[in-house]
């Protein structure tokens, strides 16, 4: 298997290493493959993707969509280095509020899963960062919400304390405010 699947400190949020296979021309490795990530227990089919394109110091987050547009996402750096975050917002979640946060980069060929529940949100560590993400759900602008990055009860120890932000994130809610449907309905095994 190509994969390597990790559960993180919130167990629903994984960490997967991806195996390349270098020779004298670079490396090949697979990024997705369904039979494996759904072996692990992660769900699927994603049916979007996405690009991100960002300078050191951007902040894009904590972003979700409400139910039931909300998206499951799967993290990949493809050049430079972000710090990525997942908050937990499944009211009855005994992690609920609580956050885990991993380096992801090009170099260390890593992906994070984000299930649907959780709020998203990465910050540049490089002088540039290319992300790519796919998602389980298209984007609904109807359901599009997010919390504030520097919510106090969230306590994030983001590496670069003065981000750039978008308006929208410098306007967005805490967790206690924020517009949140999502039910805890078990650890998935």
């Amino acid at each position: 298997m190509p994969f390597r699947f990790e559960r993180l400190a919130i167990p629903d949020v994984f960490l997967i290493e991806a195996e390349a296979f270098p020779d004298e021309r670079g490396y090949f490795m697979e990024t997705f493959k369904g039979s494996d990530f759904q072996g692990a227990g992660i769900p699927w089919p994603f049916v979007q993707d996405n690009f991100s394109h960002s300078t050191r110091g951007v902040l894009r987050g904590l972003h979700y969509q409400r139910m039931p547009w909300a998206q499951g996402k799967l993290v990949q750096v493809v050049r430079g280095e972000v710090f990525d975050v997942a908050v937990d917002m499944r009211r009855g979640s005994p992690s609920f509020g609580q956050w885990v946060g991993v380096s992801l980069s090009q170099d260390a060929r890593r992906l994070m899963y984000v299930p649907v529940g959780f709020a998203h949100g990465f910050q540049v560590l490089s002088e540039t960062a290319d992300v790519i993400y796919k998602v389980t759900q298209e984007y609904a602008p109807r359901a599009d919400r997010g919390i504030a990055w520097n919510d106090p009860t969230l306590a994030i120890d983001w590496p670069i304390a003065d981000p750039l932000l978008s308006p929208k994130d410098k306007a967005l809610p805490t967790l206690n405010e924020a517009e949140n449907n999502f039910i805890y309905e078990g650890w998935t095994p």
